[in-house]
Formats: C-alpha cells, sequence, structure tokens
C-alpha cells in the first residue's frame, strides 16, 4: 500500500511541476514580441511596456485576492476554474485588434496564471514533512523551466508562424491540461471555516504576526528585484552596439536562465536536510557575486560576453534556491494558512520585482550597463545583513541553549 501510494504521489508531483511550467510561462511569453504586438495592435513605442507591466499588475492582483481562496476552497476545483479565465484571456490576446482589447486581456492573463501559487502549495499538502522540501523543489523546477523557456519559445513559433499563434497555441495546451487535471488530481478540501472576507481582513494580521514570512519576503524581494533588473537590462545592452546580437542570439542566451531550475530540487533537500541557512547565504552570494562578475572582461569582448552567460547562470540559480527555501520554511507554518502564506510571500517579493525592473530600465537609459550592475549589486548587500542579524541571533540562541544548567 505504501509503494502504491508513493508511486501515486511521485505521478502527481511530476503532473504538478509539468502544469506549473505551462502555466507560469503565459507570463512572459509577450516579453521578446512587444515591439511586433504594439505595432499591430496600434500601441505608441513609449507604451510597449505596458503589455508585459500589464501582465504583471494582473498576476499581483490575483495573488492577494485569489490565492488565499486555496485556504477556503477545494483546491483542484480552484485551479481549473482559474485556468479557464487564463484560457479565455489567451484566446482573447490572440484576436485583438485594438490596443485597449489587448491590454485587457493581458490583465486577465496574469490573473489567469495564479493557479501556479495554489498548484505549488497543494504540493506541499499532499507531501509528508520529511520530504516535503524536495517535493516543492521539484514543483518549482517546472514552474521555472516555464518561465526561463517562454521567452525563446515564443520568439522561435512567431518567426514560424506569427505572434498570435504564441496566444492560440497556449489556450489549446492550457485547456488540455485543465481536462487532465480535473480528472488526475486528488480533492483536497481546506479545514477553515473563514468566509472570504474574514480571509482578506487575516492577511494583515498574518503578516503582522509571522516574521518568518516578512524576513523570507524581504530576502527574496531584493533578490528578485536584482534578477528583475538584470533582465530588463541585459537584452538592450546585447542588442546595443556593444554586442550587435539579433533577436534569436539574445533568445538562445535567455536559454542560459533555464539552468536555474536545476537549483530548486538541490535547494529542496538542502532544507529538508536543516541546511536553510547556509543555502540561503550561499544564494544571497551567489546573487552578488553574478553581478560583480560582469567587470571581467573589456566591454563587448568575447570573455565580456561569456562573464555575462555565467553570471546568468549563477544568478538564476541563487534566485531560484532562494525562493524555494523561502517557501518551505512558511509551508512548514501550518496547512491552513499555506495559501495565504504563499499568496503574501509571492505578492511582497513580486513588488521588489517590480522595483528592479524600473530600476533597470532607468539605469541603462542614465549610464548603461556599469549602472545597472552596481545597482544590481546594491539590492544584494542588505539582503546579506539583514541574512546577518538572523544568523548572529541563531548563534546567541544556541549559546544559551548550551550555557543553560540541565534540571
Amino acid at each position: 500500500m505504501d509503494s502504491h501510494t508513493h508511486k501515486v504521489s511521485s505521478w502527481i508531483i511530476l503532473l504538478l511541476a509539468i502544469s506549473c511550467g505551462i502555466i507560469a510561462a503565459n507570463i512572459y511569453y509577450a516579453q521578446p514580441l512587444v515591439g511586433l504586438i504594439s505595432t499591430e495592435i496600434g500601441l505608441p513605442p513609449e507604451a510597449a511596456g505596458l503589455i508585459v507591466t500589464l501582465t504583471q499588475i494582473g498576476y499581483g492582483l490575483g495573488l492577494l485576492f485569489i490565492v488565499p481562496l486555496g485556504d477556503l476552497v477545494e483546491n483542484r476545483r480552484l485551479v481549473v476554474s482559474i485556468m479557464m479565465v487564463g484560457i479565455l484571456a489567451l484566446a482573447s490576446a490572440g484576436i485583438a485588434q485594438s490596443a485597449l482589447f489587448f491590454l485587457t486581456a493581458s490583465i486577465f492573463i496574469g490573473l489567469g496564471s495564479v493557479a501556479v501559487q495554489v498548484l505549488v502549495p497543494y504540493a506541499a499538502h499532499l507531501s509528508p514533512e520529511a520530504n516535503r522540501g524536495h517535493a516543492v523543489g521539484r514543483v518549482m523546477s517546472g514552474l521555472l523551466l516555464g518561465i526561463m523557456l517562454a521567452r525563446p519559445i515564443s520568439s522561435f513559433v512567431t518567426s514560424l508562424w506569427g505572434w498570435r499563434t504564441v496566444f492560440y497555441l497556449s489556450a489549446l495546451l492550457v485547456a488540455a491540461l485543465a481536462l487532465i487535471l480535473q480528472f488526475a488530481l486528488p480533492k483536497r478540501q481546506p479545514v477553515s471555516v473563514k468566509n472570504y472576507g474574514n480571509l482578506l481582513m487575516s492577511l494583515w494580521s498574518l503578516m503582522i504576526n509571522t516574521p518568518i514570512l516578512r524576513r523570507r519576503a524581504a530576502y527574496h524581494a531584493g533578490l528578485f528585484g536584482a534578477f528583475s533588473l538584470f533582465w530588463t537590462a541585459v537584452p538592450l545592452l546585447l542588442a546595443s552596439p556593444v554586442f550587435h546580437l539579433s533577436q534569436r542570439e539574445i533568445a538562445l542566451f535567455t536559454l542560459a536562465g533555464v539552468s536555474g531550475a536545476i537549483a530548486a530540487p538541490i535547494a529542496g533537500r538542502l532544507a529538508d536536510r536543516g541546511f536553510v541557512k547556509i543555502a540561503t547565504l550561499c544564494a544571497i552570494l551567489a546573487v552578488a557575486a553574478a553581478f560583480l562578475m560582469t567587470f571581467i572582461g573589456q566591454s563587448g569582448s568575447s570573455l565580456s560576453l561569456t562573464m555575462l552567460v555565467l553570471a546568468a547562470v549563477l544568478l538564476d540559480l541563487g534566485v531560484s534556491a532562494n525562493l524555494v527555501l523561502g517557501q518551505r520554511e512558511i509551508f512548514s507554518l501550518g496547512a491552513e494558512i499555506r495559501g495565504r502564506l504563499n499568496g503574501l510571500y509571492l505578492a511582497l517579493f513580486f513588488a521588489g520585482g517590480a522595483i528592479g525592473s524600473a530600476l533597470g530600465g532607468w539605469a541603462y537609459a542614465k549610464d548603461g550597463w556599469l549602472l545597472c550592475a552596481w545597482i544590481g549589486f546594491a539590492l544584494a548587500v542588505p539582503v546579506l545583513l539583514y541574512f546577518a542579524s538572523e544568523w548572529q541571533k541563531s548563534k546567541r540562541v544556541n549559546r544559551l541553549a548550551i550555557s543553560r544548567p540541565i534540571g
């Protein structure tokens, strides 16, 4: 019986990982296509960034107002319902002829993508405490692969059949996935007796009374801000006269980020074995070091480009690992509040990512990559200092425990 249950659980975790990748990719398909889309729907070049920004705003709203429902509504039904919103939004984006129609669809694409953040804590619910970090890490690997592969896939599909096909194909894929999940996922009815209003009101209380949530969200807000800055500014640098890379070559560069998915299950295993603090330190140092690496080599040289690629790999490894470590920590706080904690955690660090993206565009226009790299490094420094305070506090507690007389 145990063996059978283990096999079913392994299959479900794999399905959840694939599902998260497919759904999360929808947030990022439009990033390399904003120029083409804005031209066709009549959006001014200076407003083209709204295509991505509004998708992110929709995602952020979903994190705050839909993801907490994972603590109230039967999870399988909730996930499939959210996915239906995403399917309709993707199809609408494909047929859009005006900027207003497309931008409205973009908001709902983001909203429909928050299904992944119901599935991640759902995976934690299915997993025993002993290997919960590993299970969450595997699911996050799928999510991260979807994010990293979305940009090159959308560029490739667009080069063959046009940008509208990207949205049509994704709508069909998500529809097929929703059907599979409806029949394959076991039901999970939360035990919460709160109504929706009380559920939302409890978010503030959870944030105030959950120090580990605030700390892990602060860590990842800084690191995700640095990550967003990097991936906002680097394509501009690569397309500039410094490197003269084509759009297809830039798409190949973004594949370096796929390596970040490797870190997720490794971080999960380390967390399960009690190495959360040392793994967190390594993740923070990796992000800081990634930006310093970009100063190696003469600007525009092969060495400089190689260091950018290696920096992208190291950065994505660090950010992916820290994300999983944070989720492993907050998921251990209680099944009845897991959905709300996850929504708060992501919404808080997502704000850091939005700030990082804005800083990346501004800094590159102001003083090129040099300023971007220093700001990216600077974003990691306060995270390291804040982490050091946790490390010192932990050492003091351990010293007190050792010095306390027994009996």
